[in-house]
């Protein structure tokens, strides 16, 4: 489970019996479940979902009920706001993870709901990383949101517009948390100083150090309070958190990079700009950004594949083959070992020779069949493969070029409207230098240029 929110002012409240338990039964859990909030009040930040009218607040607070989409970065309260709607209604929280849970264990917890609802009990059911979750996956869910068998609270660190199939998200109240203010993550770090399911004041923090975990925390509160937890235990009772004491208790500065939101899209945007404006140097540091913040090594992958055929081409045909070897390796390998594969295909990618030819032709066809250009495929093309074909005039004078010594000869492949409309344009970068030449050649030999014009969009 993740993610603490607290309030900035006001008395700790009164502790329930699980934040007691939090507290003194289990004084071994980590700080940031200790902390988690037990109420609204303690909620820090995403005002905009938690104002007077808001949905979530009423969610919360018990007077609605509905399936929630909750997307936002790490430590801004997706696991503790769907703890708090469980709570608010009264029904048997369940929990599963995408990473871990297949359709199967999915299928389990909704008969298992099935059954409660008969004893007139709700289930809220919490997936967490639900962009992981395959369509099938997300498709045995469908039923049970639909028919409120269970109540669907699903956290995602990624655009549910483009990671969640359609027919879920239009059942869930799609709900977008924003990383924490500088504010509010010192606010949480200063209740958890103070509070009794906190460091209870057994320590002080300078303000110099409680400038620094703010810092490093990238707006994330867990990280926050795990690098204080981390501070408070190289401290002696009654002793004060200095710079010192937190920079020994952190290995690596937090990257201000969420995976979800707007340096999600920069970071990944910048990455593909620089392979195609060939700096390598700045692709391998956007690469290092999205490794070290925990990117999924997939979507690096999936971009790398795209920018392959999309900006490099035919210039160089072997760096599609180097970014699909890259994705092998991500999916059989995994992680930290795929990370080599990942910047060698970002370093193949950035100092390859750049065309957008492939782009550019598919673009042009596709804008006049839009346009509707398209016209009868000619009859020798046709399939001929049935009875009566042959009387319909299909496949009739079709030319094989395997006939040809050449392998190559005059015959029409386009609908009449199109013949000789150039589509594919080679550059003179790369590998295109030398096929340029011969897309010319091959053109004249199957129009036969000399009795028919060529026209060049």
């Amino acid at each position: 489970m993740e993610d603490g929110l607290f309030a900035a002012d006001g008395d700790p409240a009164e502790p329930t019996a699980d934040s007691r338990l939090a507290s003194t039964a289990k004084p071994e859990l980590p700080l940031a479940v200790r902390m988690r909030p037990q109420s609204l009040d303690e909620i820090v930040g995403q005002q905009h979902l938690l104002g007077e009218r808001a949905p979530l607040r009423r969610l919360i607070a018990g007077s609605g009920a509905a399936s929630v989409m909750l997307y936002g970065p790490p430590g801004t309260g997706k696991t503790t706001m769907a703890s708090l709607i469980s709570q608010a209604t009264g029904g048997r929280f369940e929990a599963l993870s995408a990473l871990s849970s297949g359709v199967k264990e999915v299928r389990a917890v909704i008969d298992m709901a099935r059954r409660r609802l008969a004893h007139g009990q709700q289930t809220v059911l919490f997936i967490d990383e639900v962009h992981r979750f395959s369509k099938t996956q997300q498709d045995a869910l469908l039923d049970a949101v639909e028919n409120r068998i269970v109540l669907l609270v699903a956290a995602t660190t990624e655009n549910p517009s483009f990671s969640v199939v359609a027919p879920l998200l239009s059942r869930s109240l799609v709900l977008n948390l924003q990383s924490l203010t500088d504010d509010d993550i010192a606010a949480v770090v200063r209740r958890a100083v103070a509070d009794p399911r906190g460091l209870d004041g057994s320590v002080t923090l300078s303000d110099e150090a409680l400038a620094h975990l703010v810092a490093v925390a990238g707006g994330d509160a867990r990280r926050a309070l795990t690098a204080l937890e981390a501070s408070a235990d190289a401290v002696e009772p009654g002793g004060e958190i200095a710079v010192a004491d937190v920079e020994a208790a952190i290995d690596r500065a937090a990257v201000r990079y969420d995976r979800s939101g707007d340096q999600h899209y920069d970071v990944i945007s910048a990455f593909i700009k620089s392979i195609r404006g060939s700096d390598v140097d700045a692709a391998m540091h956007y690469l290092a950004r999205m490794i070290t913040a925990g990117e999924d090594p997939r979507f690096i992958a999936r971009r790398l594949m795209i920018h392959a055929s999309e900006d490099v081409g035919m210039a160089d045909p072997t760096a599609l083959q180097t970014a699909v070897a890259a994705a092998q390796v991500v999916q059989m390998v995994g992680m930290p070992e795929a990370q080599l594969a990942l910047s060698q295909a970002t370093i193949h990618l950035a100092t390859a020779p750049k065309s957008g030819a492939v782009t550019s032709a598919l673009g042009t066809a596709m804008s006049d069949v839009a346009a509707g250009k398209a016209g009868a495929v000619p009859t020798h093309l046709r399939d001929g493969h049935y009875a009566g074909a042959k009387k319909l005039g299909n496949a009739v004078g079709y030319r094989f070029p395997h006939d040809d010594p050449d392998g190559v000869l005059a015959q029409q492949y386009p609908p009449d409207a199109l013949v000789g409309v150039d589509y594919y344009l080679p550059t003179d970068h790369g590998f295109e230098r030398e096929l340029a030449p011969r897309v010319g050649r091959l053109r004249s030999i199957v129009r036969g240029i000399a009795s028919r014009g060529r026209s060049q969009r």
